[in-house]
């Protein structure tokens, strides 16, 4: 074993240059097939993720994705709006530890504006149930402060002190601002990979003391009043748009659920964030499986590179390898030969395949996570990335002995002969 051994890294190092441009084929398909499958296990994480350590989220009678995408994802908007009575009514159920009342419909410069309680900051979790955290500044207290996401403060290069006016309606165009009531920016939360990067926090009643000129979603005509005036009037929310509740305790989460959809005040559902989010990615988790098919095409085309590369290099050993069976080598030995040599040159691009994907991971997380609010990380490789690896060796290892049974067919005489 240790001749063969010695034989095959000689004959490896005599055609080097041509084996280095084979382990670099085989990296770069490895890096590329690791580099999609965390992408694809991080996607999903980071959207199972996006909210929990909440029960229930409860909003108006409709569906069940279409609530958590308005309430959760900031996408679309809700059909209708609940009762501030009915929130108060939800918040007194003796099954119920806290309520996170949820305002949405304004925006600024195209990200989402979300009024709620200064309780939304200790009580909403995301990921394996992370709080919130401040990347500097404080909480809103006063009424027209605002905290805004990570990626609204990157975008706009935002910080504590700056202010901000927000619009009426979503989207990046709008001309109807309220611009006689800016706010002021004092916190900025630390990323979290989810939607709440991408949003501007206010008070409810900021929501309401901006809006106490405006009837059926436009303004009085002639009717100002001004910042420092609305505190004369009741700013107490009249209706918001969803709510995160916490239990007292989890086993009755179906009793207190059945409780809101019977709820005699208004037509109300609640739904489970897990149940709903798993529903969800049903639906659009057809990327998912447009990523796995990349990765099987990308183990395909690094394999039968792997099979060309050994067919091709067949024919610039034909003298070796008749020389070998010349000296006694039977198939075993031959096989046995280009087996370990496959072996050693698939071990290396599967290493440097390895590197190049840690490297990959951490110089470009901060840049997908700035551009595209992806989080990658670096972490131990999961059950489905030690599988790929391991059947790239094995596959690698078996390419290298199909073209095994061709050397051996190869006749002394055309080995030995010239070619004319």
């Amino acid at each position: 074993m240790k001749a063969l051994f010695s034989i095959a890294w000689r004959s490896a190092w005599n055609r080097r240059f041509t084996l280095a441009l084979t382990v670099f084929s085989i990296a770069l398909s490895t890096f590329l097939l690791l580099g999609v499958e965390r992408i694809r296990t991080e996607l999903r994480e980071n959207f199972a993720s996006s909210v929990s350590g909440t029960d229930l989220i409860v909003g108006a009678r409709t569906g069940s994705t279409q609530l958590l995408l308005y309430s959760v994802f900031r996408i679309g908007a809700a059909t209708n709006n609940i009762s501030w009575k009915s929130v108060q009514a939800l918040a007194a159920h003796p099954g119920v530890d806290w309520v996170v009342p949820l305002s949405l419909g304004d925006s600024h410069r195209g990200f989402a504006v979300l009024a709620t309680s200064p309780e939304y900051f200790t009580r909403f979790r995301y990921g394996n149930r992370q709080p919130l955290a401040l990347r500097e500044g404080k909480p809103f207290s006063a009424l027209f402060d605002a905290v805004v996401g990570a990626e609204v403060a990157d975008k706009l290069g935002y910080h504590v002190g700056q202010k901000i006016t927000l619009a009426h309606g979503s989207g990046e165009l709008n001309a109807s601002e309220h611009a006689d009531k800016p706010f002021t920016v004092v916190g900025v939360l630390a990323r979290t990979g989810t939607p709440v990067d991408r949003t501007v926090h206010i008070g409810l009643e900021a929501m309401e003391a901006i809006h106490l000129e405006w009837v059926g979603g436009a303004p009085m005509p002639g009717v100002k009043i001004p910042a420092e005036q609305v505190r004369k009037f009741d700013l107490t929310p009249k209706n918001v748009t969803a709510a995160l509740v916490g239990l007292q305790n989890r086993s009755a989460v179906f009793g207190v659920q059945r409780w809101i959809s019977t709820y005699t005040g208004e037509p109300l559902m609640a739904i489970l964030p897990g149940v709903a989010l798993d529903e969800l990615w049903s639906v659009i988790g057809i990327g998912e499986n447009a990523l796995l098919l990349m990765s099987a095409l990308v183990a395909l085309v690094s394999l039968a590179g792997l099979v060309s590369v050994v067919m091709a290099g067949l024919n610039e050993r034909r003298r070796e390898l008749a020389v070998l069976r010349a000296v006694g080598a039977g198939l075993r030995h031959v096989l046995a030969l280009l087996a370990l040599e496959g072996a050693m040159v698939t071990v290396l691009g599967v290493a440097f395949g390895v590197v190049m994907a840690v490297l990959g991971i951490a110089l470009l997380a901060p840049w997908l996570q700035a551009q595209f609010g992806l989080t990658l990380s670096l972490s131990p490789p999961t059950l489905n990335e030690w599988l790929l690896m391991a059947s790239l060796l094995a596959a690698g290892w078996l390419a290298s002995l199909l073209p095994g049974i061709r050397a051996y067919r190869l006749s002394l005489a055309d080995g030995l002969s010239p070619r004319i």
